[in-house]
């Protein structure tokens, strides 16, 4: 399946295993967790192997997975399990995750932004950012960041779907672009 078809199926998973997680206390930090560890063991070539295999049923599938995840899934965890093999969909449970953390990140208000600079920023520079990207955000912002020397100088700065790149290599390529 292409990547949005996998996107659009998988939506109404990650939103009952959002409500479900609203539900139960610390269901949200638990669901996170459970969800992260399932995605990242989901695409381990081994189980990737055994959850492919035609001669394992959709049951056999969710128990084996359920018991390699052991103490790390709860109940409602591996009930979730359960109902996305009885429709065949365990190798969504990757691309659920990242949706799931999306509806736990607009719910918490908050944002994750990658700023690659040209040189490392000093605490006083990062939380200048921070706090100018939380105004226009209007959400709280965790702060990743990394360096870059082929930026020249300035920032990119990356938040889901937006991008602002104020680098002088991004510059300079618009430049380039419009003397073209």
């Amino acid at each position: 399946m292409a990547e949005a078809e996998l996107a659009t199926v998988a939506r109404p998973y990650a939103r009952a295993a959002f409500a479900t997680a609203l539900e139960e206390a610390d269901g949200l930090v638990s669901w996170s967790r459970m969800l992260a560890l399932l995605g990242a063991a989901v695409v381990e070539p081994a189980v990737e192997r055994m959850l492919d295999n035609p001669a394992n049923s959709g049951l056999v599938a969710a128990q084996w997975l359920t018991d390699l995840m052991g103490d790390d899934l709860t109940a409602s965890g591996a009930n979730f399990v359960k109902v996305l093999a009885d429709f065949d969909r365990l190798a969504l449970i990757a691309t659920i995750a990242e949706q799931y953390e999306v509806l736990k990140a607009n719910h918490e208000k908050t944002v994750e932004v990658a700023i690659v600079s040209a040189y490392e920023l000093s605490g006083p520079e990062q939380d200048a950012l921070k706090d100018a990207l939380n105004r226009r955000l209007q959400r709280t912002v965790e702060l990743e960041t990394e360096t870059d020397s082929s930026l020249l100088g300035g920032v990119v700065i990356r938040t889901e779907d937006t991008v602002i790149d104020d680098s002088v290599r991004g510059k300079l390529q618009k430049l380039a672009g419009t003397l073209q």
